[in-house]
Formats: C-alpha cells, structure tokens, sequence
C-alpha cells in the first residue's frame, strides 16, 4: 500500500477532484485514499469544501460513500476528523458507509463507533459498500426530514439587546439549546432583520454560558453565523462557551477566516471588544 501523503496545503481544485456526486444513487463519494490527516486544519479545509459541494448541488440529504484505501489520520488530527465528520453526518446524511480502511485506521474507527454509539458500517471493497446503501431508504423530497420550531419570535426577542452609544448588539445565546438546523434559521433569521432595521454594523457580543448546539445543528450555525458576521458584523467576541461549544468554534476558525475571539467573562469580552474599536479607529 501506499504510504498516504501529507497535505499540509490543500487547494479547492485537489479537494474537488476527491469529492463526486452520483444523483441516480444519491450518492456522495469521497476519497480519502492515499490521504493524510496529518494537522486539524487539514480536516477543517476538507470538511468545509464538503458543505460548500453539498449545498451547491441544492440537496440537503445525501447517502456518503467513504474511501479510507491507504487514508492515515494523525492522533493529532482525530478530534477534528470525529467531531467535524460527525456533524456532517447528522446535518446531510441519510447512511454513511467506509470501505477499504486500513487496520490502524479501522480500528480508530471502532473505537469512536463504541464511544459515540454509531454504527461505523466498514466493508471490505466499493461494491459491497455502494450495494449496503442502495439498499437504504431514501429521505429526500416525499420523506424529506423536517423540523418543527422549538421557538416563537418571543423567545429571541428577550435574548437579543442593542447598545447604541457602544454600537454593541449583545446576544444572550445562555442555557439555550439548537436542537436542529430550524432553530439556527430562526434565532439567524430574526437576527438579520434586526441588523437590517438598524441599518449599520455592529459589535457582536454573544453569551454562550450553557449553550447546547446539538451535532445536528452545528453546520447550520456555522453558516449562519459566518454569513451574519460578514454582512453586519464590526467584529465578535464569545464568552462563558463550555469546552465542547468552543472547541468547535475553534476548530472552523481554523479554516474558515475568523477568529474565535473565546473569553472567560463578560467583561473580559468587552474588553476585547474595546480593543477592537481602537484598532478600526487607528485604520481610518
């Protein structure tokens, strides 16, 4: 077998050619063969082309078809692997299977399957794997998933406060939990039409003490999130996030151009915030 080589720098181009649609199966194929995982940024850059390719194709709910042939994933890249693989599964799959994993990496696998409680669904070669999801129903369009609110307008309406004199909108995301991508659209959606009233950018000061976003949420929120930072954001700063929300936020800063700006404490976030208007004062 081929020793999988190091990606420490990996173009869109090189992803893309790794990355195939079948729509008459529904299938997703990826290649991870002869691939290393060997840093989180490697995984991170990976995982975020996979959602940008699956939103572009319009469908939400694909079966993935995962190629390990020769794949090494790092010890130092396997958190990310996991919890980065894992949201992409709750978000957009409708059964993953693997096939032609090493030992080393099969047996990495097992382990997260039997900590994580997931059926890892590891086959030998392609054909027997693409056979195990054909034979899978499908969820798209007559059974397509959908999420009733767990929230009314009232619910954001208290979270949600703006300081004009500091230009500092505060949002108190605390003991609240994304169950699913609806309530992302929702809280998000509620949040643009605000900024829009407002007509202007505006600190973001997020509370995330006791914050839930569920694996099955957590794509979503990236994305909106990011889109709400490009189009209204002076800059944002998060505190009080436990260790499982940060180290999410922290592994998609990684790739996705923006700093997780994680603080202890409220006032050590306004801090911060303080920081960053004299640096955009100095810029002008």
């Amino acid at each position: 077998m081929t020793q999988a080589a190091s990606h420490s720098a990996v173009d869109r181009a090189e992803l893309d050619k790794r990355i195939t649609f079948h729509d008459a199966d529904q299938i997703m194929e990826v290649d991870f063969s002869d691939f290393r995982f060997d840093t989180s940024q490697i995984v991170n850059a990976f995982y975020d082309r996979l959602e940008e390719r699956i939103a572009d194709t319009g469908e939400d709910q694909w079966f993935f078809l995962v190629n390990l042939n020769g794949t090494r994933i790092d010890p130092e890249a396997w958190t990310a692997y996991s919890r980065r693989g894992r949201a992409l599964n709750y978000a957009h799959s409708m059964g993953s299977v693997r096939f032609d994993a090493s030992e080393e990496t099969r047996a990495q696998i097992l382990r997260a399957a039997n900590t994580e409680a997931f059926d890892p669904n590891l086959f030998d070669n392609r054909d027997d794997a693409v056979l195990r999801l054909r034979g899978l129903p499908s969820k798209r369009r007559v059974a397509r998933v959908t999420h009733d609110s767990n929230y009314a307008t009232a619910d954001f309406v208290r979270r949600v406060s703006f300081d004009r004199e500091k230009v500092i909108m505060e949002v108190d995301f605390s003991h609240f939990t994304f169950h699913h991508s609806r309530d992302v659209d929702d809280f998000y959606d509620f949040l643009e039409e605000r900024i829009k009233e407002s007509d202007r950018r505006w600190f973001f000061l997020v509370n995330l003490n006791e914050c839930e976003i569920l694996p099955g949420a957590w794509v979503r929120y990236a994305y909106r999130g990011k889109r709400l930072n490009e189009a209204g954001s002076l800059g944002s700063v998060r505190f009080a996030a436990g260790s499982e929300t940060a180290e999410d936020i922290r592994l998609r800063a990684e790739t996705q151009g923006f700093r997780p700006n994680i603080r202890n404490t409220r006032d050590e976030a306004l801090g911060l915030i303080e920081e960053m208007r004299a640096e955009l004062l100095q810029d002008q």
